[in-house]
């Protein structure tokens, strides 16, 4: 969970919390307008999703009307997971991006001469290990996204016939459109449904025409912030809809946090 509590503002609201739960739901309140409340939570909710701790500053009103008030979020959990599969080049930007991000980042190959330390030196963890055998024995959750890269049938069947049966965030996989369809077809050959198919982010990332490394990583990274929090991918520009999407559900119980 997540402690959302008032450090600066107005006296009446100093020293008052409430309490942000993964889904969505709060107890407690800031005693102030109940758009506060409302804000505060959907911003812990925010810093529960990726497991950091930090300050907001908001409007005593929810917005930036009112007096400014200052809310410090404390949450006990850990970073999401990022498991990138494939210790190729374009891993390598894509550690960078996952750390800037926030995440706990694995590169997982089974070559140990392209999973090294000096190729990714960024990464939290380098796993040698064939991935399917890897994913199988390691922990995920909710949160975890992972990114295959491998480009090769023998890594990628396996590996995605396991990852679309499991609980995460994001599941996406590198190559061409040819290489996707033929993934496709392997992966039915091995019993995917095609429900599961269907979860499967392929070919990997927003299309941002991107060539380089660094540029495939920002559009693989932009995939995955999208996804999670429900955004289109399409430009604001010109657009009517919400800058900022809220894919929670509705808020629980207000009251007093003791």
């Amino acid at each position: 969970a997540a402690l959302a509590r008032v450090v600066e503002g107005p006296g009446h609201l100093r020293g008052r919390a409430l309490t942000v739960r993964p889904d969505g739901s709060y107890e407690g309140g800031l005693g102030a307008h109940p758009e506060l409340d409302r804000t505060v939570a959907a911003e812990a909710g925010a810093f529960l999703d990726a497991g950091r701790t930090g300050t907001v500053e908001i409007g005593e009103e929810g917005s930036r009307c009112g007096a400014p008030v200052t809310v410090l979020v404390e949450t006990s959990v850990p970073p999401p997971r990022m498991i990138v599969f494939g210790a190729i080049d374009f891993a390598a930007a894509l550690v960078r991006v996952g750390k800037f991000l926030g995440h706990h980042v694995t590169v997982c190959d089974a070559r140990p001469v392209f999973a090294t330390r000096a190729r990714f030196p960024e990464a939290d963890e380098i796993v040698v290990e064939w991935p399917h055998e890897y994913l199988a024995r390691t922990e995920t959750d909710a949160r975890t996204v992972l990114c295959v890269l491998t480009h090769d049938a023998k890594f990628d069947v396996p590996l995605l016939r396991l990852a679309l049966r499991l609980p995460v965030a994001y599941v996406g996989a590198m190559g061409s459109r040819r290489t996707h369809l033929d993934r496709n077809a392997r992966l039915r050959e091995a019993g995917v449904s095609d429900l599961e198919l269907a979860r499967l982010k392929s070919p990997i990332g927003l299309d941002l025409g991107a060539r380089t490394p660094e540029e495939t990583a920002l559009s693989i990274a932009a995939e995955i912030v999208a996804d999670r929090r429900g955004g289109t991918g399409a430009a604001l520009t010109g657009a009517h809809t919400p800058i900022h999407h809220d894919t929670r559900p509705p808020t629980g119980t207000i009251g007093s946090v003791a």
